[in-house]
């Protein structure tokens, strides 16, 4: 080995072991560089279906999965009005039942997760800030929320899905509103600060949905200073995810290279909440080099989490990577080899 290459590689696991120490050290809850996958499942279905059959929790055999691949993070979604049926009001008992014990068979495999109302700025169809949703329900929501999971450790609190259909300067308020109600049950848990526009890193600095995000929520205000922001990124052509190829996959890892150039401005963290690629082997490149640009700035980036798994996904979904009967998947087959590579993040 050459001594001069052996030392730097040495030097630089050493800092970037530090730097997750130091972001966990920040506050008393921190993504720690996390690696994780959505598991998906408890957002599906219409409004009245019963659970099981229009919806479901992942089961502790898949959660049991990620958690052996090496995943160390799970983004669960979930649905604020099953949750909550009547804004104001409180939870549904069987259905916050439901969270809490899925969160608890989360920890007790050793991961940490992110709480994800799935509901893309909206209460059944209808905008946060809009007469029949008000910012003070959303912060309602989130206070009674926070105060079920207060502090405790592993548990993140996403505020909500990709946000549109909303001026970045109205979401931010929204945003404000429901941190501040979250800090005045005395949690102190990491909040991840989505953007509008469905948060994507391409568009946080431009694009034509009004004032860009990168000038908007530096307003974000958190008496615990302990948040981060949640971006998405996509590879395909349109950045959404729906479309069966990566044709974009280059422009996506510069938005991720370029967003992390921003949090660094800013001194701020951020964290990439959904990512994908599908199945051909063209794509399994792409997936490495996003996953690489997000662990080579642990200074900046807290982790990711892959979209998507679950137990109801369809074998045919081409972004997803539970595992089928024949086995894993291509993309947890990419991501498996990563993790041998390297042990901790940016390693």
């Amino acid at each position: 080995m050459n001594r001069r290459v052996g030392y730097r590689a040495f030097a630089r696991r050493l800092a970037v072991a530090l730097s997750c120490v130091a972001v966990a050290a920040g506050s008393a809850q921190s993504a720690e560089c996390m690696r994780g996958i959505n598991l998906a499942g408890a957002e599906f279905g219409s409004l009245g279906q019963e659970y099981g059959t229009g919806y479901i929790y992942p089961s502790d055999k898949t959660i049991a999965y990620f958690k052996n691949k090496g995943f160390t993070g799970v983004r669960l979604p979930f649905l604020w009005e099953r949750l909550q049926p009547k804004l104001y009001d409180k939870f549904n008992t069987a259905e916050l039942k439901r969270l809490r014990a899925t969160v608890k068979a989360i920890r007790s495999a050793g991961m940490q997760v992110v709480l994800d109302p799935h509901n893309y700025g909206r209460y059944e169809d209808q905008l946060i800030g809009s007469d029949g949703v008000p910012q003070s329900a959303f912060a309602d929501f989130w206070r009674r929320l926070a105060a079920t999971f207060a502090s405790q450790d592993g548990v993140l609190f996403g505020l909500m899905n990709e946000p549109y259909g909303i001026s970045a300067e109205d979401w931010l308020s929204a945003a404000n509103s429901a941190i501040s109600a979250i800090r005045q049950t005395g949690a102190d848990n990491l909040i991840l600060v989505p953007g509008t526009a469905w948060t994507g890193a391409h568009s946080w600095s431009g694009g034509d949905y009004g004032t860009p995000n990168a000038n908007v929520m530096t307003g974000v205000t958190d008496p615990a200073n302990n948040y981060a922001f949640e971006v998405h990124q996509y590879l395909d052509v349109d950045f959404s995810g729906k479309n069966d190829e990566c044709s974009r996959a280059a422009d996506a890892v510069k938005a991720i290279t370029d967003m992390g150039d921003w949090l660094a401005a800013q001194g701020r963290r951020g964290f990439l909440g959904e990512f994908a690629v599908p199945t051909m082997p063209a794509c399994q490149q792409s997936l490495k080099d996003m996953v690489a640009v997000v662990e080579s700035r642990p200074d900046v980036w807290l982790g990711w989490s892959y979209w998507a798994a679950g137990d109801w996904w369809k074998p045919s979904e081409p972004l997803n990577i539970q595992p089928t009967d024949t086995g894993d998947r291509p993309q947890m087959q990419t991501l498996q080899g990563y993790f041998a590579d390297r042990k901790i993040c940016g390693g």
